[in-house]
């Protein structure tokens, strides 16, 4: 019991002594110690072994013992004295605490005893600059009330002299006198409420209104309104009322203003009347000439008399210009019939420069406080008569070359007066857009004239397919009305001229591009009876000439110029057109039908060639290849084949050297017409004997080095195919080629042959499997079993299978598509 009280006791005090890792750091850094005694991990059985190596080393056990309980007891020795010192610790603190206590205490009877004292002294100083205090007060109020009477008195003197110096009219003295009243006045506002200041107050308004009747009654006189002008012009005392109608009521300065400038343009009136010929728009010059005559006599005779903050002259040309807008809209609704293209174009370009004009001479300062507020921001190039008539030139320059968004001259800055007078031609504009509607058609109508009477363009083998030269003209007639009617308007009418635009674009593709085209007497995937009784006869099917291939890749350059320029028309046209139209500018219909017109030429010269090659395909499946005794070179058919590409391609490559792109998507197109029908073609060999399968093998990869050569065939300079292109005649002969090589094999053992079949072709299937069995002469007795065979050695289909069923059965493949074909063009023949 005893041994396991102390187990217990030492296992409690090990725990208790347990300590973290820090605190045992921070003890080894303040009290550094080498005796393992005093480590952490103390062990003492390692402790032991540590002075007992040897069993001899026991011989001195004791004296061991002896030394431990030594320094036990000197320890126990230095805990009692450390424990014996601390019992007056707690005493001797109590009495710090005290002391503190008693020192705060006497430190806060400080404190309150220097507040007290502070109190003291700023009651002191409150009553020693009371006085003061009272006698700024005094000197404040008394500066104010002798300011006040110094107002009163300047307020008082002053209502009487402007009282007496408007009934001598003596505007120079008043304008000054006026506005130092005004000022002095300002100060009486919080004084209102005594009597003599509002009776001032009151006496200065009556002064104002008296001087406001006073100064349009000398207007009145001076430029009555029926009647001429006074004779002797401005006078002094009318340039000094303008002075003080600027102080006065600003309803009063808009009368003065109103009245010249309709006395002023009164005659205008009279003379331009709509009755009158010089109202017309033929001598529509006449009316700026005689405003400008105006201009310049205001100028002269009163140009001193209005202050120049007024800018007098600018609101008489602006009320010009509301004036005539509005009479030139009313003249132009009675006598709608008479206006002509060319009367409507002349009107509007005088009054475009006039605006310009207007843009030069004046700021345009008065058009945001009147009654017109300034028009629209109109598009970066809506002045167009301002000394930027190069501008239109150099971008029909440009339209020739194709490139639209060559680098321009910097635009002229916004005219603020561009539309004050020729927004009344808008709604006439109609007439001009008829006019270029047909006189597109008369050109196109010319085009397709030249066309027939010149024929197609001579090809240009050094830089590709020529242009039509119709195309550029077209554009560049396009780019002028597009000019032209940005300048006239930027709203409904470009629209409007955005709709004729893709209207003749549209012919000009039917009429010019699809209408030229050469005809095919067989349509694509269709036969017709001609071509079947050619066949049968034995004759060749037709070939496109030279020149018609030559004129299938001009149309072809020519539909790819006007796609590419139609789509910058269209940024053009939506630069011109106001910002909140541009949705409606959409050229994408007609870009869409030039890509179908690239489309079918491109289609026309793959049926070309592939029509070409037809009659050697049709050799190769009728030989008797089982007969086949050698293997030689290449068969006549294959000659045939290369020898028409040889004939072709070039010609077609030379003329679409400018569109590279196209010329690689005829390559392509007719790379996955040709080996599909070459492979449809290659089951209809049959029986094929082991020789025979050869021969056949060798002219494939004949065939495939020569599609794989096909766009640089016949060049000198060799260029490397296109990978897209490469991809698709690799894939495609190469399966011909496992096709072939399933044939050579023997098919017994059946299970080879199938699993064979099934490694070569990754595209394997039973429909596939059975015409290589018919291409290599078995019965069909001996098919079915490879058949069942072959169907229990397939990879189970994936999920879905059912769905791609169906697709297959609604996309036949090429062979049942040839299969259906070849059904019909016997059941054609039987009945011929």
């Amino acid at each position: 019991m005893m041994e396991e009280e102390e187990l217990e006791f030492v296992e409690e005090l090990e725990a208790v002594l347990q300590l973290t890792p820090e605190v045992q750091l921070a003890i080894e850094q303040v009290f550094p110690s080498q005796d393992p005694l005093d480590r952490a991990d103390f062990n003492a059985v390692e402790y032991i072994n540590t002075l007992f190596p040897t069993e001899q080393s026991l011989a001195n056990i004791d004296e061991v013992v002896n030394k431990i309980r030594l320094k036990i007891r000197r320890l126990d020795d230095n805990i009692r004295t450390v424990v014996r010192g601390q019992t007056n610790v707690g005493q001797d603190g109590r009495q710090a605490l005290e002391e503190a206590q008693k020192a705060i205490q006497q430190l806060f009877g400080k404190i309150k005893d220097i507040k007290d004292k502070a109190e003291k002294s700023e009651q002191m100083v409150k009553e020693i600059t009371r006085d003061i205090k009272q006698l700024d007060h005094a000197k404040r109020h008394l500066t104010t009330s002798i300011t006040t009477l110094n107002h009163l008195h300047m307020l008082a003197g002053g209502v009487d002299s402007l009282e007496a110096m408007t009934r001598r009219r003596q505007y120079g003295e008043v304008a000054n006198l006026l506005q130092g009243v005004m000022n002095v006045l300002e100060h009486f506002h919080k004084y209102m409420g005594i009597p003599q200041i509002r009776q001032l107050s009151e006496r200065v308004k009556a002064a104002q209104t008296e001087l406001g009747q006073q100064i349009l009654a000398d207007f009145e006189e001076a430029f009555p309104s029926q009647g001429t002008k006074r004779p002797g012009g401005p006078s002094n005392v009318l340039r000094d009322a303008c002075l003080v109608a600027n102080i006065l009521d600003p309803r009063i300065k808009q009368e003065i203003i109103k009245k010249f400038i309709k006395q002023h343009l009164s005659e205008y009136l009279v003379l331009f009347q709509e009755n009158q010929d010089v109202a017309w728009l033929d001598k529509i010059d006449r009316r700026y000439a005689w405003i400008k005559r105006q201009l310049v006599d205001y100028e002269e005779k009163y140009g001193r008399m209005f202050p120049r903050e007024w800018c007098m002259a600018e609101r008489i040309a602006v009320e010009f210009c509301h004036v005539t807008r509005t009479e030139l809209a009313k003249i132009m609704r009675t006598r709608a019939k008479e206006i002509e293209v060319k009367l409507l174009l002349f009107a509007i370009q005088r009054t475009t420069n006039f605006e310009g004009f207007l843009a030069k001479r004046f700021s345009g300062c008065t058009l945001t406080d009147g009654t017109l507020k300034k028009l629209e921001s109109p598009p970066p190039s809506t002045n167009p008569f301002l000394e930027d008539e190069p501008t239109a030139e150099m971008e029909e320059l440009a339209m020739e070359k194709g490139d639209l968004d060559q680098p321009k001259k910097p635009k002229a800055p916004d005219n603020p007066f561009h539309g004050i007078v020729s927004k009344c031609f808008e709604p006439h504009l109609y007439v001009y857009i008829e006019s270029q509607d047909k006189n597109l058609g008369e050109l196109i109508d010319r085009f397709v004239a030249d066309f027939k009477a010149q024929g197609p363009p001579k090809p240009n083998t050094d830089e590709g397919g020529a242009v039509l030269p119709s195309c550029a003209d077209l554009f560049v007639y396009y780019k002028k009305c597009m000019v032209q009617c940005s300048q006239l308007s930027t709203g409904e009418p470009m629209i409007a001229l955005t709709t004729i635009f893709q209207k003749y674009l549209r012919e000009y593709a039917w009429k010019i591009l699809s209408g030229n085209l050469p005809k095919t007497t067989t349509s694509s995937g269709g036969l017709t009876i001609s071509s079947l009784l050619k066949e049968k006869e034995g004759s060749e099917v037709a070939k496109f000439t030279l020149e018609e291939l030559c004129l299938i890749c001009s149309i072809l350059s020519t539909a790819e110029y006007c796609l590419a320029t139609t789509q910058q028309l269209e940024e053009k046209l939506k630069e011109k057109v106001d910002v909140s139209l541009i949705e409606r500018i959409n050229l994408t219909g007609e870009m869409d039908t030039f890509s179908t017109v690239i489309s079918s030429s491109i289609q026309l010269l793959v049926q070309d060639l592939d029509a070409a090659c037809d009659p050697a395909l049709t050799a190769m499946s009728k030989m008797q290849w089982q007969n086949v005794e050698h293997v030689g070179d290449q068969s006549p058919y294959v000659t045939s084949v290369i020898l028409h590409i040889k004939q072709n391609v070039p010609i077609i490559r030379d003329n679409l050297a400018s569109t590279r792109k196209y010329f690689t998507q005829f390559c392509i197109k007719f790379a996955n017409s040709f080996i599909p029908k070459f492979i449809t073609h290659l089951f209809k060999c049959k029986p094929i004997s082991m020789v025979g399968a050869e021969q056949l093998l060798l002219d494939t990869h004949s065939l495939k080095m020569v599609l794989l050569d096909l766009p640089s065939i016949g060049s000198q300079v060799v260029r490397k195919a296109p990978a897209s292109y490469t991809k698709i005649v690799v894939k495609g002969m190469t399966r011909a080629e496992m096709i072939l090589k399933v044939v050579m094999a023997p098919h017994e053992p059946l299970v080879v042959f199938v699993d064979n079949y099934i490694k070569l072709l990754t595209d394997c299937n039973t429909e596939t499997f059975q015409k290589i069995l018919d291409m290599k002469g078995l019965k069909r007795s001996e098919q079915s079993s490879m058949l069942e065979l072959l169907r229990q050695r397939l990879p189970a289909p994936p999920s879905g299978a059912e769905s791609s069923g169906s697709l297959s059965l609604t996309a036949p493949t090429p062979e049942q598509e040839s299969s259906r074909i070849r059904k019909l063009e016997k059941l054609i023949k039987k009945r011929l």
